[in-house]
């Protein structure tokens, strides 16, 4: 079980329901999400309009989320308006990797430290990491030393670190291929195996589901890679991959999708915490924000949004396990 401080489990307790539950609500977003709003607009928004956004979504969604995750470049304007119920997570690293570079290195926001993010008012701070089991040990060696220090600065601010793990293969860069989806399940297993060594300091996975469900029989239109039966064990393996609290990230696929795949992964015997859900919530929000200006981007937020993260809720509900059961 984790061992929790005072302080880091009230923590906990701000950024989850009354069940033990993380409902998040994730939009930390910089450089894509500037992407998606440019594309849909005549006019160049910059960064006024991610900041703009950012803030209507946690004004209108964040009544219904247990917590919300923003970046301090441009989100903390829209911690200032969430609902006074909803905890607050703030992102610590850079945004992306550098693709000329070997080995999707980490970076953190030099602007900043733990320190200063809980001064921000962050209840949690998360870092994003890129990782790859089977990578050159000298890589990973310096990812591992990496988590270590900001786990180490967590614990110094008694502050929870949340730990998203995004996984690739080092050998093929497309991770929606079928090649990807073969070796993906060893991938997240074999990342959070490590992650949930006490050296790093970690209190809450975020991860990916540990298949890719448009290859599950029955889920996807082409090719399955994997039985319901097959991928029903990998989700269970996941599970007993970490003693820690663990909760499933959106990884941008339809708000209908995400919400089968906690079914699934209920059926399957995870015990997974909750999540931090992004795209799937607020994405189709973003064209008529850009195209047709605020009002149309709440008016969308009110009603697609809003319909959304309330299923999602109803979901969760019935399918994700309490984080009390893992902590003491």
């Amino acid at each position: 079980m984790l061992e929790l401080t005072e302080n880091k489990r009230a923590a906990l307790e701000r950024l989850s329901d009354e069940n033990g539950v993380i409902g998040a609500l994730a939009i930390d977003q910089r450089g894509s999400l500037k992407k998606m709003i440019a594309s849909g607009s005549a006019n160049n928004v910059g960064d006024e309009g991610i900041i703009r956004f950012k803030e209507i979504v946690s004004d209108e969604l964040t009544p219904y989320a247990t917590s919300i995750l923003l970046d301090p470049e441009y989100g903390l304007p829209a911690a200032k308006v969430r609902d006074k119920n909803a905890g607050l997570l703030v992102a610590y690293e850079k945004t992306g990797y550098d693709a000329t570079a070997v080995g999707r290195l980490p970076d953190l926001l030099e602007e900043w430290s733990v320190k200063r993010l809980k001064d921000a008012g962050a209840d949690a701070v998360k870092f994003l990491l890129y990782y790859d089991v089977d990578e050159d040990k000298k890589i990973n060696d310096y990812k591992h030393v990496y988590m270590e220090r900001i786990g180490s600065e967590c614990v110094a601010e008694d502050i929870p670190f949340f730990l998203e793990i995004l996984t690739y293969d080092a050998s093929n860069d497309d991770v929606k291929s079928k090649e990807f989806a073969q070796v993906k399940p060893l991938k997240v297993s074999g990342a959070m195996k490590e992650f949930s060594k006490p050296q790093y300091n970690v209190d809450v996975l975020k991860v990916e589901v540990p298949v890719n469900m448009n290859f599950v029989e029955g889920y996807g239109a082409g090719e399955a890679v994997y039985s319901k039966e097959v991928a029903a064990a990998y989700f269970k393996e996941q599970s007993e991959a970490t003693h820690i609290p663990f909760i499933f990230l959106s990884a941008g696929v339809s708000a209908e999708l995400f919400q089968e795949t906690l079914k699934f992964a209920k059926a399957s015997g995870s015990t997974f915490n909750g999540v931090l859900c992004g795209r799937a919530t607020w994405r189709d929000g973003v064209e008529p924000f850009a195209t047709s200006g605020e009002q149309a981007g709440r008016d969308w937020l009110q009603s697609t949004g809003k319909g959304n993260i309330e299923a999602l809720n109803a979901v969760l509900s019935e399918t994700a396990s309490s984080w009390f059961e893992k902590v003491r």
